[in-house]
């Protein structure tokens, strides 16, 4: 794979566009070229007898992340104490995390009992296209969910007025339309290369890092690309939730009842908390250094995306949010 020549670009690049030796591309003879019409996913280990085991821990994984975020649309679409600005943008985030869980889990669980872990060429540019699309999605939204509770907290008494509900249609409806564009630009780009001989993908599914390096044509385009959608998500959204939570422990400082300061704390300690565990992950991913990096730890942290963090949102809203648990109650005892 050709590397980008600026230095930059290659610590925040390293794990979009890791260097392998794995998959050699650039030495292929054109003799030898054969077009691919599928590919094999490695999965997450290839221990034949952790199969079983690891489709067990996998598959409650994902069950959890099911039943937690409908647990938060269900609740927040039929409570009449739920429908505030804050609930209607985490129901969309719960919709996020149970789409990006969706579009991995469930062939990452067949392939754990097949022995053909095989996938083919439209289905796995499929996947990755959703895949960018809720990824995305959920950034944004994290931001947008920032930027609620940085109104909610600095000006509680203009709330329902700037935060009205044609602006959470508007943030909401621009959130996935960006995840979208996104994904229609960088899925196409990535398989618009050419892909020859070797079709096995060191992934348990299909993303961008393992595809560009089975690729046997030119990658500095689809590298430039996934680059420059990396750097702006990642500093918009990063710069929106600083900005808006350095203004929300301001305005807390700034408070002279100590009453009044824990409640607004408790306001966005749960938000505040699933951004941390989010981009916690996104930072352990950027910042590691290159010669630590590998195809094995980008294993690791999509786990982390796909699953782990898209079952403990819901947790997390849900445990520290005594609406919520007053909801969760209700709809308990009374279902209809």
């Amino acid at each position: 794979m050709e590397v980008l020549e600026n230095d930059s670009l290659k610590s925040l690049t390293t794990y979009f566009l890791p260097q392998t030796d794995e998959f050699p591309n650039s030495d292929m003879a054109p003799e030898n070229f054969t077009s691919v019409t599928e590919f094999v996913l490695m999965g997450v280990s290839g221990c034949p007898e952790l199969q079983i085991p690891l489709f067990l821990v996998f598959l409650v994984l994902y069950v959890l992340t099911l039943a937690g975020n409908l647990g938060i649309i269900t609740l927040t679409s039929v409570d009449s104490r739920l429908q505030t600005p804050m609930y209607f943008f985490l129901r969309h985030l719960a919709i996020t995390n149970l789409g990006n869980s969706t579009v991995i889990a469930p062939k990452m669980l067949i392939n754990f009992l097949v022995k053909k872990k095989t996938i083919s060429f439209y289905e796995c540019a499929t996947q990755l296209g959703g895949f960018l699309f809720f990824i995305v999605s959920e950034v944004m939204m994290l931001a947008v969910m920032a930027y609620d509770r940085y109104v909610a907290i600095c000006n509680p008494l203009l709330y329902m007025v700037v935060v009205s509900r044609r602006l959470c249609l508007l943030l909401v409806s621009l959130t996935y339309l960006y995840g979208f564009s996104t994904a229609i630009v960088v899925s196409p780009c990535v398989f618009s290369v050419s892909y020859c001989s070797s079709n096995i993908i060191n992934h348990f599914y299909c993303d961008i890092a393992p595809l560009l390096a089975l690729s046997c044509s030119d990658t500095y385009l689809p590298e430039a690309i996934v680059f420059i959608s990396a750097a702006t998500n990642l500093v918009f959204s990063m710069i929106t939730v600083l900005v808006s939570y350095f203004n929300i422990v301001l305005s807390i400082l700034r408070m002279h009842s100590s009453e009044g300061r824990k409640k607004a704390f408790s306001t966005c300690a749960s938000h505040m908390m699933a951004v941390t565990v989010f981009y916690g992950t996104m930072l352990f991913m950027y910042l590691q250094p290159q010669t630590n990096h590998s195809l094995d730890t980008d294993k690791m942290a999509s786990v982390f995306y796909t699953l782990v963090i898209p079952m403990l949102n819901p947790l997390i809203y849900s445990l520290r949010n005594n609406d919520v648990k007053v909801a969760l109650k209700k709809f308990m005892e009374n279902p209809c």
